[in-house]
């Protein structure tokens, strides 16, 4: 349960502090005096958005701890079985969210607050008149099997949503698969027909180059090796010099080095004019292989121009368009697969709608018994509650199922929908019955209604008042409340004010309290009637406590 709240920084609150009650706890006080925002503090705590709006004027952020009694499988969290959710809002909108003393995500922390407190606020009980809502509240009624399987059947029906979507993509892509196969098929033999492989280009643009210029290489060579070969030319004047070098070699030892280079040298000019002699004679003339060259550079061209810029360029567009055209080739395979498992998705969200349906039927009259039983102790008498369970033909998210609360006000008035025919105070009354209901299912320690007295007052509040006392006897239970009749039965009355514009809070007892539940009464200064009348509602709830504990 909640042990202790701490806020501050937080709309009209400054600092509070409150450790609520084991059972019911109740907050009163004048309008905008601060009591609402207790519970938004609260809902901040266990992960509900928040924006800058929220933050006190003049503060840099609002901040709330809550410290609970650690659940089941928070050990990571807790300390001494205990455990902290904080939340923080900074006045620039930016927040943040730590379990334990950890930093964490809203996500999270919703997560956890979900195992600890469920909160219904002033328009909460409009929930109710929505038709999801109520399948919701059915199944959760009918127990956890039936949760299960709903949650299971929501898995089931959107695989079956994204396998229909995927076949409807596929089919409509069909349309044009027959062209796009015909051009891809098309570019791949065209490609496939020339043949490119890496780098090809650039060796026949140096051997067309060799082959265009060949008479011109051809005598450029001739040339060459006659100044290197022919009498008297650079081999026989070197080759002298050598002689000459390697005579002062012999004469002067020192200069022996000078003699290996000029030999080298000699010997080098030599092997250059073989090897030009050798070139002339492989620059031959070819028109033959010329053309062939211009030709294949030209089919070269005539790619790149159309798949990329470079040989390897055309070589990637030929395995992109091989794997696409095997995806296409084998679309109808894929189609096939796909509309297979339509059917399979289809077959378990039938049966499983079938399932979720006989359920449904079959706790629906209890559960209208139950929440009809609750109306009347909420000072309903003859007012009932049906519900519906009508099969549709398609499957929607909750099943095939449209589920219809149908209210009635007391005896003679005929059954309607919950949402055309209940004021405000009967609405909350059977949010309130709804409540109780699921009660017993669930294992949420923490349940906070703020301000559920809406439209209501009287004997319809003391009735309201009753049944949360009967709740606490279950739950640790935080009412926000304007009405005395329901302020009495509280465990712990906390009393809420606004001083120097700032909120208080303080544990009302004794004296105060009956001079509070009579300012609740009388909308005024306390009167020998009001506190009399207040001295009564406090007796009467005794007797409800005692019986409900």
């Amino acid at each position: 349960m909640l042990r202790q709240l701490h806020i501050t920084g937080l709309g009209v609150i400054r600092e509070l502090d409150i450790e609520p009650a084991p059972g019911l706890t109740v907050l009163t006080g004048e309008t905008g005096a601060g009591k609402t925002m207790i519970a938004t503090g609260v809902s901040l705590a266990i992960g509900a958005r928040g924006g800058a709006h929220l933050v006190r004027e003049g503060d840099g952020a609002a901040k709330v701890q809550a410290r609970f009694d650690a659940p089941d499988g928070a050990a990571e969290w807790a300390e001494d079985g205990e455990v902290i959710l904080a939340r923080a809002i900074a006045a620039d909108g930016r927040g943040s969210a730590r379990i334990g003393g950890q930093l964490t995500t809203s996500a999270a922390l919703a997560e956890m607050g979900a195992k600890l407190v469920e909160i219904h606020g002033q328009h909460g009980s409009l929930r109710l008149l929505d038709g999801a809502t109520q399948t919701t509240f059915l199944d959760r009624a009918a127990g956890a099997d039936q949760v299960a399987r709903a949650a299971a059947y929501r898995d089931a029906y959107e695989r079956l949503l994204e396998r229909r979507r995927t076949l409807v993509a596929l089919t409509e892509a069909a349309r044009d698969r027959e062209r796009q196969i015909d051009l891809l098929a098309y570019q791949v033999r065209e490609i496939e027909a020339v043949g490119p492989s890496d780098g090809e280009t650039l060796a026949l643009e140096a051997e067309e180059g060799r082959l265009g210029h060949a008479e011109r290489l051809r005598d450029l060579a001739d040339a060459a090796g006659a100044a290197l070969a022919d009498d008297g030319g650079a081999a026989d004047q070197c080759a002298s010099a050598a002689r000459d070098v390697s005579a002062i070699a012999g004469l002067d030892p020192g200069a022996a080095v000078l003699g290996d280079r000029a030999a080298a040298l000699a010997a080098e000019i030599g092997d250059l004019a073989s090897e030009l002699r050798a070139y002339r004679e492989r620059v031959g003339l070819n028109p033959e292989r010329l053309a062939d060259v211009r030709d294949r550079a030209a089919a070269l061209k005539g790619l790149h121009r159309k798949y990329g810029a470079t040989d390897i360029d055309v070589l990637i567009f030929l395995d992109e368009a091989r794997a696409e055209l095997a995806s296409l080739q084998t679309a109808d395979e894929r189609l096939a697969s796909i509309a297979a498992e339509v059917e399979e998705a289809t077959e378990v969200v039938t049966t499983l709608a079938a399932q979720l349906h006989s359920i449904r039927v079959a706790t629906a009259p209890s559960v209208a018994a139950a929440l009809t039983e609750h109306l009347v102790d909420l000072g309903m008498p003859g007012g009932s509650i049906e519900i519906l369970v009508d099969q549709i033909d398609e499957a929607g998210p909750t099943g095939t199922d449209r589920i219809e609360m149908r209210f009635r006000g007391g005896p003679g008035q005929a059954a309607a929908p919950l949402a055309k025919v209940a004021s405000g105070g009967e609405l909350s009354r059977a949010m309130l019955a709804c409540r109780s209901v699921l009660a017993a299912l669930d294992d949420v320690p923490t349940l906070v209604f703020d301000e559920i007295d809406a439209g209501i007052g009287g004997e319809a509040g003391l009735a309201v008042g009753r049944r949360l006392a009967r709740l606490a006897a279950t739950h640790q239970v935080l009412v926000v409340t304007h009405l005395p009749q329901i302020a009495c039965f509280a465990d712990l009355h906390v009393g809420v004010r606004k001083r120097e514009g700032a909120a208080t809070a303080r544990v009302l007892e004794g004296p105060d309290r009956v001079a509070e539940l009579s300012r609740m009464l009388a909308g005024m200064e306390a009167s020998e009637h009001a506190l009399s009348h207040a001295e009564e509602l406090l007796d009467e709830a005794v007797k409800v406590r005692a019986e409900a504990r």
